[in-house]
C-alpha cells in the first residue's frame, strides 16, 4: 500500500493532481482545500496517502496532513459517504471545521458540501459524535461539548453548562450558524473560566464574532 508520496507536481485537475515521483506518474485524487493550497506546477510536493484497491482499480486519495488523511478514512465508514462525497466533504470544511460542526450538531454546517443533503448530514452527526473527538482535531471546550450533547461530563457543573447552551442558543436566534456560535462561546470559556455567567458570556461572545 502507498500512505506517503514526495516528489515534483507535474499536473494539477479539478479535483486530482499527478505527482512525478522519480519519473514515474501517480494520479491522485485530492479534496479542493488541498489542491486549492498546491505549489505550482514543477515545485516539490508531499502527500499523505489512502489507498483504495478494488478489483477493476487501483485509486490514491492525497491528503495534506495524516490528520486530514484519517477524517476521510472515518468519513468513509458512514453508510453513504464514499469516496467521492469524502473528498467533498473534507474540501469544503476543515478538520477542525468538521469536528465542532458534528459536536455542534449544526445539521446545515455538515449540508454545505456537494452531495451531503439533510438525511446524511443527521446520520454523520449520529455516527461520528463520539469518534470524531479522538481524531485530536480542534474543537470547542468541555463545558460547551457537554451542552451540545445534551449531557454535563466530568468537571462540568449544571450551571456551566446551561450558561454555555443559552448563550449558544441566543446567538442562534440572532442569526448565526450553531457551530460559529459554539465555536465562539468555547473560545470565550476557555479564556475566561468555566465560571463566566450567561450575562458575560453573550456579550463576549458576540465580540469573539466581531460584532
Amino acid at each position: 500500500m502507498i500512505a506517503r508520496l514526495k516528489g515534483l507536481l507535474d499536473e494539477i485537475g479539478p479535483d486530482w493532481v499527478v505527482i512525478d515521483v522519480s519519473g514515474v506518474g501517480y494520479l491522485v485524487y485530492c479534496p479542493g482545500r488541498v489542491i486549492g493550497n498546491l505549489p505550482g506546477v514543477g515545485q516539490p510536493v508531499s502527500m499523505h496517502i489512502e489507498t483504495h484497491v478494488r478489483e477493476d482499480h487501483i485509486h490514491l486519495f492525497g491528503f495534506s496532513s495524516a490528520l486530514e488523511r484519517e477524517c476521510f478514512r472515518m468519513l468513509t465508514t458512514v453508510q453513504g459517504v464514499g469516496a467521492k462525497v469524502g473528498l467533498a466533504i473534507l474540501g469544503t470544511l476543515s478538520v477542525d471545521e468538521l469536528t465542532t460542526a458534528i459536536v455542534a450538531q449544526d445539521k446545515a454546517m455538515l449540508s454545505r458540501p456537494d452531495g451531503v443533503g439533510p438525511r446524511l448530514a443527521a446520520r454523520l452527526m449520529t455516527e461520528l459524535k463520539d469518534k470524531i473527538l479522538s481524531l485530536g482535531g480542534t474543537f470547542a471546550p468541555q463545558p460547551v461539548a457537554a451542552s451540545a450533547s445534551g449531557s454535563a461530563s466530568a468537571g462540568t457543573t449544571t450551571d456551566d453548562t446551561g450558561a454555555a447552551a443559552d448563550a449558544i442558543s441566543a446567538l442562534v436566534n440572532l442569526g448565526y450558524g450553531r457551530a460559529e456560535a459554539f465555536g465562539a462561546v468555547g473560545r470565550v470559556i476557555q479564556a475566561e473560566g468555566e465560571d463566566i455567567g450567561l450575562n458575560a458570556l453573550i456579550p463576549a461572545a458576540l465580540k469573539e464574532l466581531g460584532q
